[in-house]
Parts: structure tokens; C-alpha cells; sequence
């Protein structure tokens, strides 16, 4: 009884937190031209330097899933379907998952143990003495980098998934570039892309907001960062797929 208690406490203590991180980004929102410069500083960090991480994933996953779809095909249809199956596979699931738990190590991670080291050496509580509001000055400039930026990283995976998928359609399974780039033309919708880029922004928001939500409850010093570090990939990994399935429910399964 003593430990739900204990457990039921901690949740209303976050549910609270996460009130007041939001609640103070929207107090904030009217400053955010004035601080246009953290932002784009962020969103470099975000977007150009994770450019050559995802396009390694991108190639590889695009390629794999060639190999895969034809392993389970073989027989039953001809290998010309890759042209349709595998992109879309790639714009509305793999393209926007994979993109969002990458970056959840990279950035989510990241920020948790930049604001958490932050938090123990007192740097935030600096901030406050000097009037100036931690959520403006380093949540807000981080969400709204990654919110933006995660979305162009999924069309950029999606576009160098696909292209991995039509190399080796073509040069390993004997498909032709005609065939494979009609059934590619046939199959693409827009919707598709419309729901990568909805779950895209949705993904960008959890992992930024878990991850400055973290590092704002770091304690104790350097193993705190070490073990805030952890819980934010583990969060945002999470929430990454709880929300993939219900936007899926929402976008397309409905």
C-alpha cells in the first residue's frame, strides 16, 4: 500500500511538472522571434548535424526492407510490388518511427544530460536569480527546434529509405527501374505523407519536452545525469510507439 501510494504520489508530481513546463512555454511563446538565434541554434543541432546519422539509417533500412518484403513475396507475387509495397511501408511507418527513435538517443538524451548537468552545478538556479525564466531560455528554443526539424528529417529518411529500396530492387532482385518506379507511382497518396508529417511533429514534441522535462528533475549530481540520461531515451522510446499506434488508429485505420 506504502509503495502505490508512494508511485501514485510521483505520477500527480509529474503530471503537475509537465503542466507547468507547458503552461510556461505558452507564457512564453510571443518571445520567440526575439529569440530566433537559440532556435536556429538548436535546430542545427537537430537537424544538419543528425543529417548523416539518418542517412545512414535511412539507406539501410530502405535496403533491408527490400530484402525483406522480397523474402516474404517470393512466390506469391512478382518482385515488381517492392515498387509499391516498400515505399509505402517506408513514408507512413518505418520512415517516421526510425527517424523519431534516433533522434530520442540523440537529442532527447542529449538534452536531458545538457540541462540535468545544468541543474546539479546550479547553473539554472543562476538563471533564476537573474530573472531570467528557464523554460524561455532552454526548453522552449529546444521544442520548437525539434518540432520543426523532425519532420524534415522524416521526409529526408523516407526519401533516402526508398531510394536504398529501389537500389537494390533493381540491382540485387532483377527488378526493372520502369517497373518498380510505376508501382511506386501508383501506390503514393498524399495522405501518406500527410500522416509521416503528423506523427512526425507529434514525435518531435515527446522527445523534446520529455527530455527537458527530465533534465529539469536531475538530482544528484553526476549519477543523476548518468540515470536521468537513461530515463529520457527509455521515455521517449516509449512514447514514441504508444503515439505511432495511435496515430495510426487516428490517420489511417480509421
Amino acid at each position: 500500500m506504502h509503495f502505490l501510494q508512494k508511485r501514485i504520489k510521483l505520477f500527480l508530481t509529474d503530471l503537475g511538472q509537465i503542466g507547468i513546463l507547458f503552461i510556461g512555454l505558452f507564457k512564453n511563446s510571443p518571445r520567440i522571434f526575439r529569440d530566433r538565434k537559440l532556435i536556429l541554434e538548436q535546430m542545427v543541432h537537430v537537424g544538419v548535424n543528425s543529417a548523416l546519422l539518418i542517412f545512414i539509417i535511412g539507406i539501410f533500412t530502405g535496403a533491408v526492407s527490400s530484402w525483406q518484403a522480397a523474402y516474404q513475396v517470393k512466390g506469391l507475387l512478382p518482385l515488381s510490388y517492392l515498387g509499391s509495397a516498400t515505399p509505402k511501408a517506408i513514408i507512413i511507418e518505418l520512415g517516421p518511427v526510425l527517424a523519431g527513435l534516433v533522434l530520442a538517443g540523440r537529442i532527447g538524451a542529449s538534452m536531458a544530460a545538457e540541462l540535468g548537468t545544468m541543474k546539479v552545478t546550479e547553473q539554472i538556479d543562476a538563471l533564476e536569480s537573474m530573472a531570467i525564466d528557464p523554460i524561455r531560455y532552454l526548453a522552449l528554443p529546444r521544442i520548437i527546434a525539434t518540432t520543426f526539424m523532425l519532420p524534415i528529417l522524416v521526409i529526408y529518411a523516407s526519401a533516402i529509405a526508398i531510394f536504398g529500396s529501389y537500389l537494390v530492387a533493381v540491382y540485387f532482385l532483377d527488378v526493372s527501374s520502369d517497373a518498380y518506379l510505376t508501382n511506386f507511382r501508383k501506390s503514393f497518396e498524399l495522405k501518406d505523407v500527410f500522416a509521416a508529417i503528423t506523427k512526425a511533429v507529434f514525435f518531435g514534441v515527446a522527445i523534446s519536452s520529455i527530455g527537458c522535462l527530465v533534465g529539469f528533475q536531475t538530482r544528484g549530481g553526476a549519477e543523476g545525469v548518468g540515470l536521468s540520461t537513461i530515463k529520457s531515451f527509455v521515455i521517449c522510446a516509449a512514447s514514441i510507439l504508444i503515439l505511432d499506434y495511435i496515430l495510426w488508429n487516428f490517420l489511417i485505420g480509421m
